[in-house]
């Protein structure tokens, strides 16, 4: 079923989402379904979005979600682990993956403050699964004071998004930026209302030959 339609049959626990990220959601997140996948949700809301993907991503998925609240700790149930932290300390975060090994997914739907979302992505994003992708939510946020955001005002995530696409085409920079382990460890990065979303991949070597016999 698609997850839309999940979204909408929903009898479970409440989600609160913007109804323009699910066709997002299915670009990037429909190849896991039904497979043994890792996914990381920092930011439980009311709980009912950790049982929306575990309905959708199948039997074989194991979902953390991560929280500040300890009031969380109720969603709790059969493929959902609830971890107690702040998504702005690094030692929890990597203490998510010394526990829960390396995830495939890891969606940021956290406290939407701008500090807490580019420690989280620094912490985790190198961590993540070498093919795996990271989908940053909610960023409407980049731009209201209050979470440390405002229109291309320094520090914010969709700034700091917008440097990392010339991190991944460094190699092309003629020196003037050196490429990274995100260069080399970054397939792409996607622009959508309020979302940022990173894919991950090993990056082959770059050539463009002339093919053909006619000029």
């Amino acid at each position: 079923m698609a997850l839309w339609d999940l979204f909408l049959d929903n009898k479970g626990r409440k989600i609160h989402k913007w109804t323009h990220y699910f066709p997002i959601y299915e670009v990037f997140f429909r190849t896991y379904v039904n497979k043994p996948i890792l996914i990381i949700e920092i930011g439980c809301g009311r709980g009912g979005s950790l049982q929306l993907w575990k309905k959708y991503f199948g039997p074989h998925a194991r979902i953390v979600g991560v929280d500040i609240n300890p009031d969380c700790k109720a969603f709790e149930e059969d493929q959902i682990n609830i971890r107690i932290g702040d998504q702005n300390d690094p030692v929890f975060l990597r203490s998510l993956i010394d526990e829960f090994g390396t995830p495939d997914l890891i969606l940021d739907d956290g406290s939407h403050v701008m500090e807490h979302i580019k420690t989280s992505f620094s912490v985790l994003y190198p961590l993540l699964d070498r093919n795996g992708v990271y989908l940053v939510e909610d960023l409407h946020t980049a731009y209201w004071e209050e979470f440390g955001g405002g229109l291309r005002r320094d520090g914010t995530f969709i700034e700091f998004s917008k440097n990392l696409v010339d991190e991944l085409n460094a190699e092309h920079a003629r020196g003037a930026l050196e490429s990274t382990e995100f260069t080399r460890g970054t397939s792409s990065i996607h622009f959508y209302d309020s979302v940022v979303v990173f894919q991950k991949g090993m990056a082959c070597r770059k050539h463009a030959p002339i093919i053909g016999l006619v000029e």
